[in-house]
């Protein structure tokens, strides 16, 4: 009669915790409660399934749960067996709150108007890799907003236009990461670059790449490429005429993929940024590197951030937890990797590839990115609420551009906790590779940017969810009375600038840490405080979240 019956898919413990504290009742799947050891029995004939999770940090599966988790709770919550009962009593009732993994578990006939979900459907066109970028290419035409200057360029491999539109982009890469490589140099004395050790040479996350090139003369014998800097110059000045819109009167659409030999350049620049090949600069190319370079950052927002060594990231377009992901230096590889991969959620059509944020702001020599929640309460009108708490998450081993492992570059929990902490790790990084944001704001103190929080990052975060929202928000299947909760991931560049990476729909609840312990439990308090709490009481608490946005 209260209305106040609900259903929980998945090991949500805390969520169950304060329902029940609210007074609710659970109604709950077959698999719980009294079938436990019916299903204990059965697991043997069961497997999870492993289809794409939508962009959530949880894998999706036909739910079934976890037996020492749902053990633990029932010990813990109901020795005596009482939530049993009650949910046999209301075995046949409509729940009217149904908090679960992912909407396609849950049966239809249960998601009757008028009970509350919590999630929506068809978030996969900013919930995955390949609907976030396909959706921000259309940002422009909705908002006021430019997607590259809050997120790395991206592009969809199994798309022909997108494809060709990528090799043109790592070839004007490659152009302005020699000239900024040739700028290193600081007379007319050739620039050296660090010879990869060969046993740090191969493909993929293996390979190794120069981040900070040497100051000194070529070895004896080594080749020089006098014509690489005057190629990679032209190159940047018939760019720059496109960006200028001077190339209105020619009749080739894409001068730049016409006025250089493009295989023979780019085989001689990877001999210069990653095998150590002199490079020779003189006063004059160097004053036409400085201007040109300073000319193209006024038409590319990311110019500094993509650094010198034109690293991309592949990315399986709905795979989440650092699947598949694959990070390299060189064209054919990312062709190559694409073509030759056969899982059916990976195939060449789902594939992304993505601008590496190379100039990166590290902690203690470490990269870490952060995860941001929010919650969108409708959709029409768009509301949306900014969680004013989120974490940072560590790689196990020091940022460096040499080598390319997922221990240096993947900061996903899922990914680091299969790594010990390197030996050359420095040691203030934490153990559990977890940090709060007032742990990270004191940080920034330290380093004399106290106020690069408030009047940055956060604001930066804020405005890179809401163009992804608006960008999709024709995609998404509006249901009245839905919400969803949802964790953004962000890099830091070097001026404090955040660049968003990716939405998760099913972000994990799981703590890996003291810090996460809390502030997982803190904002699944705080949600049931904004979507129920707050419907009888609008004045009532809730907590650290923040109305951001309501059209």
């Amino acid at each position: 009669q209260e209305k106040k019956i609900f259903m929980v898919q998945g090991h949500y413990p805390v969520i169950r915790r304060l329902l029940r504290a609210r007074g609710w009742v659970e109604r709950k799947v077959p698999s719980t409660g009294r079938k436990l050891e019916q299903y204990r029995g059965d697991q043997s004939k069961q497997r999870l399934e492993t289809r794409p999770s939508n962009g959530g940090d949880s894998l999706r599966y036909a739910w079934l749960p976890a037996v020492e988790e749902e053990e633990e709770e029932q010990c813990d919550e109901d020795p005596n067996g009482i939530h049993d009962l009650m949910s046999y009593l209301v075995r046949d009732q409509s729940p009217n709150f149904i908090w679960t993994n992912f909407l396609e578990g849950t049966d239809c006939r249960l998601l009757q108007q008028g009970n509350v979900v919590n999630h929506y459907a068809r978030v996969d066109a900013f919930t995955t890799k390949e609907g976030l970028c396909l959706s921000l290419q259309k940002l422009p035409w909705i908002e006021q907003a430019d997607p590259n200057t809050f997120f790395p360029r991206c592009y969809r491999l199994g798309i022909m236009d997108e494809r060709e539109a990528f090799i043109e982009d790592f070839y004007l890469t490659a152009a302005r990461s020699l000239l900024k490589l040739a700028l290193e140099e600081a007379g007319d004395m050739p620039v050296r670059t660090e010879q990869v050790p060969d046993f740090a040479k191969g493909a993929g996350w293996h390979r190794s790449h120069i981040s900070h090139p040497k100051h000194s003369t070529a070895r004896t014998g080594s080749p020089l490429y006098p014509e690489l800097v005057e190629e990679a110059l032209e190159v940047c000045k018939e760019h720059l005429g496109v960006l200028w819109h001077q190339d209105i009167d020619r009749s080739t659409p894409s001068p730049c993929r016409t006025c250089i030999d493009w295989d023979r350049f780019l085989q001689e620049y990877y001999r210069v940024a990653h095998e150590g090949a002199g490079l020779v600069l003189t006063r004059q190319q160097r004053k036409q590197c400085q201007h040109l370079l300073q000319c193209l950052a006024e038409h590319l927002p990311q110019l500094d951030m993509e650094g010198k060594h034109n690293i991309w990231i592949l990315k399986p377009g709905a795979e989440s937890q650092g699947r598949g992901i694959v990070c390299t230096t060189r064209l054919e590889e990312v062709l190559q990797l694409a073509r030759s991969c056969t899982a059916p959620s990976v195939h060449v059509g789902r594939w992304v590839v993505q601008k590496y944020v190379e100039r990166l702001l590290t902690i203690f020599g470490t990269k870490f990115d952060i995860r941001q929640w929010f919650v969108v309460t409708d959709w029409k009108p768009l509301t949306v609420w900014f969680y004013q708490d989120c974490y940072l998450r560590f790689c196990s081993r020091p940022f460096s551009l040499c080598y390319l492992e997922r221990a240096r570059h993947l900061c996903n929990v899922s990914v680091q906790k299969w790594y010990k902490t390197s030996p050359d790790q420095d040691p203030r990084v934490p153990a559990d590779k977890i940090w709060s944001n007032n742990q990270f704001q004191e940080y920034l103190a330290q380093l004399g940017k106290a106020d690069a929080w408030h009047q940055v990052l956060v604001p930066g975060m804020k405005a890179a969810i809401l163009n992804a929202l608006r960008s999709a928000q024709d995609k998404v299947v509006f249901r009245k009375g839905s919400f969803e909760l949802y964790g953004a991931d962000f890099l830091v560049g070097e001026d404090c600038q955040p660049w968003l990476l990716e939405i998760n729909s099913c972000p994990t609840m799981s703590p890996s840490s003291a810090v996460t312990r809390q502030l997982c439990a803190n904002v699944q308090r705080d949600t049931l405080r904004l979507v129920l709490d707050r419907k009888d009481n609008p004045t009532c608490s809730i907590g650290a979240f923040e109305l951001i946005y309501k059209e």
